[in-house]
């Protein structure tokens, strides 16, 4: 008998003929859309993130996986989309996601009572 055990990738996960990957974003981008260069086996491809696209959602790289042994056709590609919210915004950011909550409807005045409880180094006062 011989047994065959394959190292994980550290890009590429692998499941039966199709491979999983995830990419990261910022929010802004996620909210946008943007073009993006996915890894795959075969080398880079861009991919167009839609506007408007959620954390978590996974997009289908068609025929991008592993190839059928001793038949046509390949496996997909997965590429789930992880979007990075940022820890710490300086004023101009805040000033620029105020003005957006207000242009939705949404109301600010949370903001400044949160920030009253919190000194600089996200300490409870």
């Amino acid at each position: 008998d011989i047994n065959l055990r394959v190292a994980p990738h550290k890009t590429f996960k692998r499941q039966g003929l199709d491979i999983h990957i995830e990419t990261r974003i910022s929010f802004a981008n996620a909210a946008l859309g943007i073009e993006i260069t996915v890894p795959t086996v075969d080398g880079d491809v861009k991919y167009k993130i839609p506007a408007g696209t959620q954390p978590g959602t996974i997009f289908r790289l068609k025929g991008k996986g592993v190839p059928r042994v001793n038949s046509a056709g390949r496996g997909d590609q997965y590429v789930k989309v992880i979007v990075d919210v940022p820890k710490q915004l300086n004023d101009k950011q805040v000033e620029a996601l105020k003005m957006f909550m207000e242009a939705s409807g949404e109301s600010t005045e949370e903001i400044g009572e949160i920030k009253k409880k919190f000194n600089l180094f996200g300490n409870k006062k």
